[in-house]
């Protein structure tokens, strides 16, 4: 079998309509005989070509058809690159047309060092948990400062509740969230509001009820396995018609859906060996469409292997994705606040390691790791731009058994010193939906698989899985809706304090992120950090030209105190987490002069940050 050149222009698998009717493609390299069968009645029979490809041209279908694929005569199927699936995972495709009369002819994307990113899950983000309610939150979003949404993933999965990651059907938009026509919109007016849309994509692995793919052809293989089973065959006999389908999916949400970037779930659990890796690849179709169209599209991985491959260009050997996710920032900040150091945390001695992850992004770039029992990481000369930060995100507080968010874990003072933290940094920053106003509820695993024995692996899984944290009590059931609805967002609290002071915070915080001439750039060059490991302080000094920046944590439980530098004339307080009008305790001195810098030191409150900046010398 040959391969196929891959059109960049169009959606070419599953079923397509044009103005001449419509084009159906399915790959199903073994099997002898395929059918497609229409609105449970009409079947037609497909041609095969040499490279596996199924192919058929109908004008007898049209939108709202509902269809399956019959291979050798056997049980009818779903199609694998469905674009809606309304009656389930189980049941017969749609034939949708992904036509839209976009607005959005002005919008280019934004600069990823620019990006203030907020990550959602559409079931839980509004009272209604769909891509319509969403809409209805941008004006607050804006208004926040934040630039980006980031949606957790949306491809079809069993049932109404699913964070997204046993998606089954990479092509179809989640049904019960709106379907495609409803994402295309909710796209459309990001872009008309001047906010990003990244969407959250599992390429990795596919869920297990509904999946069907192996019926069709060797989509996995038996040469690895992934934490969720069978690894997707990127480098196996056969993987040829399985890169093309993934690399199409991608180019489908920057064409059809106009998404601005994808964020790749857990690249690190994606096995191929070939000459060119499938992100390499991915890159590289992504790079033909952006140099046709003019539009700017990103790549954002998920990774835990401290590999610069991932994110090194194609000219210095990598696979040229734009930037990834630092879990290592996360578990560095999240013992300096004290949190527990089990598990993965079990790395992290604090603060000292925090220093390092401002200075260098990895924390481990080459040392023994004594969670891994090896030497662990790589050193990183990558720019600050391909790094995103948080305090908390999806992963860290859903696989919690009790999925505490940080404002179950830490003070209300520390809350705001990790937003401080993560704001000043170097790279680019990333809110979990409600952080911004402490949300009090959990964000809990859930599902809703109507498999049994599934169920029952669910149940048992989660609970194994919490082992190395040394938890107590019962986890909560995944199953069932009440884990869902307690996971939900009380937006009523934005109007109660201290949720409001929070919020108000969070604005001050972000504006400051976005306008301070210092902070707004993700420079990792011109960075100093100090801090004391026995008083739990830490000072960042940050600058850019002549403008410089101090930002002065503690996080101890006591007042401690630091010096400023003594070399500039007078020092200007642009923030305090401290100060009253956040519910703080006491708020610092608003200009430090010339004479008390290097001389009298400066009190820091317990739990906070304070920030200054100077250019005057």
């Amino acid at each position: 079998m040959s391969r196929k050149t891959i059109d960049i222009h169009k959606r070419t698998l599953g079923v397509n309509l044009s103005s001449t009717g419509a084009s159906i493609k399915l790959w199903a390299p073994l099997a002898n005989n395929v059918e497609i069968k229409l609105n449970c009645s009409t079947k037609m029979a497909l041609a095969k070509d040499e490279c596996g490809y199924w192919q058929l041209s109908a004008t007898s279908l049209k939108e709202g058809d509902r269809y399956t694929f019959i291979l050798d005569g056997s049980s009818e199927l779903p199609d694998p690159a469905s674009l809606s699936q309304p009656e389930g995972v189980h049941r017969a495709s749609e034939v949708i047309n992904l036509n839209f009369e976009w607005t959005d002819q002005q919008w280019n994307n934004l600069p990823l060092q620019n990006y203030i990113l907020y990550e959602l899950h559409t079931g839980t983000f509004t009272p209604e948990g769909n891509f319509a309610s969403i809409e209805n939150k941008l004006e607050y979003l804006k208004d926040l400062g934040v630039n980006a949404i980031e949606i957790m993933p949306v491809a079809q999965f069993p049932g109404n509740r699913n964070w997204g990651y046993d998606g089954v059907y990479p092509f179809s938009v989640q049904y019960s969230y709106g379907g495609a026509k409803a994402l295309q919109h909710l796209v459309n007016t990001c872009h008309q509001m001047g906010i990003a849309v990244v969407l959250d994509v599992v390429y990795n692995h596919l869920g297990p009820e509904g999946n069907y793919f192996n019926q069709y052809g060797p989509y996995f293989t038996n040469k690895y396995a992934t934490p969720w089973g069978k690894a997707i065959n990127f480098d196996d006999a056969y993987c040829d018609g399985v890169r093309e389908y993934f690399i199409e999916n991608a180019l489908m949400w920057f064409r059809d859906f106009h998404i601005d970037a994808l964020r790749l779930d857990a690249v690190h659990a994606i096995r191929d060996f070939s000459p060119v890796h499938i992100l390499k690849e991915i890159k590289q179709h992504v790079a033909e469409w952006m140099q046709e169209t003019g539009r700017q599209h990103y790549l954002i991985v998920e990774s835990d292997l401290n590999d610069t491959r991932f994110i090194n260009a194609p000219e210095k050997e990598g696979y040229g994705m734009d930037a990834q996710w630092i879990d290592e920032f996360h578990h560095a900040l999240r013992v300096t606040a004290g949190g527990e150091q089990h598990g993965y945390y079990s790395d992290f001695g604090g603060i000292e390691d925090l220093a390092k992850a401002y200075q260098n992004a990895y924390v481990y770039d080459g040392q023994f790791s004594p969670h891994r029992k090896k030497n662990f990481g790589v050193k990183t000369d990558n720019p600050g731009a391909q790094f995103i930060v948080f305090s908390q995100n999806h992963d860290q507080v859903g696989n919690r058994m009790l999925g505490e968010r940080t404002s179950r874990l830490a003070s209300f003072e520390m809350q705001k010193l990790l937003a401080g933290a993560v704001m000043v940094s170097p790279y680019v920053p990333m809110l979990f939906m409600g952080e911004e106003w402490s949300e009090p509820h959990p964000f809990l695993y859930f599902v809703s698989h109507t498999d049994p024995e599934l169920a029952e692996a669910v149940r048992k899984g989660r609970k194994e899985e919490f082992a190395a944290f040394h938890i107590q009590g019962e986890a909560p059931d995944p199953l069932a809706e009440a884990t869902f609805r307690q996971s939900k967002l009380q937006w009523e609290l934005l109007q109660h304090e201290p949720h409001n002071a929070m919020h108000r915070y969070y604005k001050a915080l972000i504006w400051l992120k976005k306008n301070n001439p210092v902070l707004s750039k993700p420079d990792r060059r011109q960075l100093h950090v100090d801090y004391s490991k026995n008083n739990q302080t830490l000072t960042l000094h940050r600058w850019q030209e002549n403008e410089h920046v101090i930002c002065m944590m503690n996080f101890s439980k006591k007042e401690q105190s630091a010096m400023l530098p003594s070399y500039a004339q007078q020092w200007h307080k642009i923030l305090d987490s401290a100060a009253p009008e956040w519910s703080g305790p006491k708020a610092g001195e608003a200009i430090l002069t010339a004479a008390k810098p290097g001389s009298d030191p400066l009190p820091l409150q317990p739990e906070s940050i304070i920030i200054y900046r100077s250019n005057s010398f």
